[in-house]
């Protein structure tokens, strides 16, 4: 069975279930627009491969980027590209809030990432990788912006993980 990341590296655990709900929103779509148009009458070739050319731009749009960490390095994938970026060389780090809140982090070789901060939380060891690299860029001195917005996720991460273990014991 081959791997699909490197040996010792981390994963987003949930990254499966929601590219299965992608894939299943996008066949919902192409069928549900293939029997309106066929039970209008109107449905062609041309029409045909106009629902099932959009069905895959949805997919394609919903299809969350897959993360994986390893030592020194986070990775997203997304449906065309693959960015990486030095977590051990870390330049800047900016959280950017809003309708959709997201981490953009830059390394000192000019790599640029950005990340949906749920991630994180979500995956601990992602966090834990993207964390011990962030050390060993402040410990270098190439971080020069954005340890508050890692300190101010690394407390958010950490009340979340603990409200999880408090529910799931039974305590809060």
């Amino acid at each position: 069975m081959r791997r699909s990341r490197p040996p010792g590296s981390a994963g987003d655990r949930h990254w499966r279930g929601s590219a299965r709900l992608a894939v299943s929103c996008a066949l919902v779509f192409c069928t549900m627009s293939l029997l309106v148009d066929w039970d209008a009458g109107s449905l062609t070739p041309l029409r045909a491969l106009l629902w099932s050319t959009l069905s895959t731009a949805v997919c394609a749009v919903l299809l969350p980027q897959r993360v994986s960490a390893g030592p020194g390095w986070l990775a997203a994938r997304t449906f065309l590209r693959r960015r990486i970026v030095r977590t051990d060389a870390l330049a800047t780090v900016r959280q950017y809030d809003g309708v959709s809140s997201h981490l953009v982090l830059r390394d000192v070789h000019g790599h640029r990432l950005e990340l949906d901060p749920r991630v994180l939380a979500a995956n601990p060891l992602i966090w834990h990788e993207l964390d011990t690299g962030v050390r060993r860029s402040a410990e270098r001195g190439t971080l020069r912006h954005g340890t508050d917005v890692l300190v101010r996720l690394g407390h958010r991460i950490d009340d979340e993980t603990t409200q999880a273990v408090l529910r799931a014991s039974g305590l809060s």
